[in-house]
């Protein structure tokens, strides 16, 4: 995966440039040519300069076509990308899962995103980005580039500034931390979700993202995630279904109303969600180029056709096509598109979507009763489980014809690694999860106590509530 996106990020200083050579090829002579000169030229005409071998132009091309080049409009994308995935968590993801609890904790829920940007932003460049993106081996990058060590502003990350790949990232982070607070909403200390994730987000996040994009072991046997499947959203719903486990069920579930309290934001949320996801998967091209406009219009196709495929399911199995059911299918379609946004075809986006749609729906409805975790506001439902269905089906959509060479030789094959890839997400996410939220818990405790739970988190967490 690290190769491809170096080879994306660098096309356009490839492709931009050309080597011409001289009006004639002049090649030097064997060991057993002469070189006669007739009576028409003069010898002193002759200069041993005149004479171009390929030994002596060969390491001059290559140096040239392996030296970056800034390329401003890569550049100028990538920070409007940044921006795009940044506002996916705030306010987008904010505003989404805060429409969705209950009116006492809708301040303490959009403060579960807001806080995840404050403190993932500084995990990140102290010790986050070097740990994902160092050198280090196949399971965990070096400390080399500790408090972004070296990275002047000079420093470029295949076409594009490396200080600007280090917030890109970062904006990556932030989201996929962010997700996770669907899932313990409602009813977890603030404090201790605080150094939950200052913790996952070093424990956690960096190494796997090391695995498929900085050069570790799932990106070397050939993994694909385009813009964060496994990485991202795998990741984060698995440690949300772990979480949910560990802090138990509301109070009052199944007993008492849990309606939410605002759709209004919920479907403002989701827009912004969905109009950020240009970023986040146009954005994981790390150029402006076609890969890049493939990207969104898959995107696009598979986030359409899975809000329509839930809200028919829906239709079919409770009578009626809700809104928030719209709003959760165009997130799952976005989800379901993200490792394959730059492999497939927009034939094979629509399928996914449709795919992606029907899926996440049995996700949130019946896998959910199965579980029997009070999965808050679905982000296993939505992300652990479109994560795991676009990963897969990532090995049956990726196309040659938006691939080329490096598409998939085998379907069996890729479908492994692709298998691999999910399976020891799900493994490392949860076990590690699970040991830091079982420390924190042992230390300060994870969930609020009876009677600031029916209070409400906004008043017993922060001192307010919303009138």
């Amino acid at each position: 995966m690290k190769k491809m996106l170096l080879a994306l990020g660098l096309s356009g200083a490839l492709l931009g440039g050309s080597v011409t050579w001289a009006e004639e090829a002049v090649t030097a002579p064997t060991p057993s040519e002469q070189i006669t000169v007739n009576d028409t030229v003069e010898p002193a005409l002759i200069e041993s300069s005149d004479i171009i071998t390929t030994e002596t132009a060969l390491p001059e091309v290559v140096a040239a076509e392996e030296e970056a080049v800034l390329d401003t409009g890569d550049t100028a994308w990538i920070l409007v990308s940044t921006a795009l995935v940044l506002l996916m968590t705030i306010p987008g993801l904010a505003l989404f899962y805060g429409g969705m609890v209950r009116k006492k904790n809708v301040l303490s829920t959009m403060a579960h995103s807001f806080v995840a940007a404050a403190v993932v932003s500084l995990v990140w460049v102290i010790i986050g980005y070097t740990l994902a993106f160092g050198e280090g081996n196949a399971f965990i990058g070096s400390l080399d580039k500790f408090m972004l060590a070296g990275i002047t502003t000079d420093a470029l990350s295949g076409t594009i500034p490396e200080i600007l790949f280090v917030i890109f990232q970062m904006t990556f982070a932030i989201i996929t931390v962010a997700i996770i607070s669907g899932s313990i909403a409602e009813r977890m200390k603030f404090g201790a979700f605080v150094a939950f994730i200052a913790i996952w987000v070093v424990v956690v996040y960096a190494p796997i993202t090391h695995w498929v994009w900085g050069g570790g072991w799932l990106g070397n046997d050939g993994a694909l995630d385009f813009a964060g499947g496994t990485v991202v959203h795998i990741n984060s719903g698995v440690a949300g279904l772990v979480a949910a486990y560990m802090l138990g069920k509301r109070m009052g579930l199944g007993r008492e109303s849990m309606a939410p309290h605002n759709l209004t934001l919920t479907v403002v949320g989701a827009s912004l969600l969905w109009v950020g996801w240009f970023g986040f998967n146009g954005g994981s091209a790390l150029g402006a180029n076609g890969s890049a406009g493939y990207a969104l219009v898959v995107t696009q196709v598979a986030a359409a056709a899975a809000a329509l495929a839930w809200l028919v399911t829906e239709k079919v199995v409770r009578g009626k096509a809700s809104v928030l059911g719209g709003a959760s299918g165009a997130v799952a379609g976005l989800v379901v598109i993200t490792p394959a946004a730059g492999f497939v075809t927009v034939g094979g986006a629509l399928a996914m979507g449709l795919i992606g749609g029907v899926v996440c729906f049995w996700g949130i409805t019946a896998l959910k009763r199965a579980l029997k975790a009070d999965d808050s506001l679905d982000a296993f439902g939505l992300h652990g489980v479109g994560g795991i269905v676009g990963a897969i089906l990532t090995a049956f959509f990726a196309s040659e014809f938006i691939m080329g060479d490096a598409a998939p030789a085998s379907l069996m094959g890729q479908l492994w690694v692709q298998v691999e890839g999910v399976i020891a997400t799900i493994v490392y996410s949860a076990v590690l999860t699970f040991i830091i939220l079982k420390v924190i818990d042992l230390v300060i405790g994870i969930r609020v106590e009876s009677d600031d739970e029916r209070m409400g988190l906004d008043l017993s967490q922060h001192g307010e509530r919303v009138e």
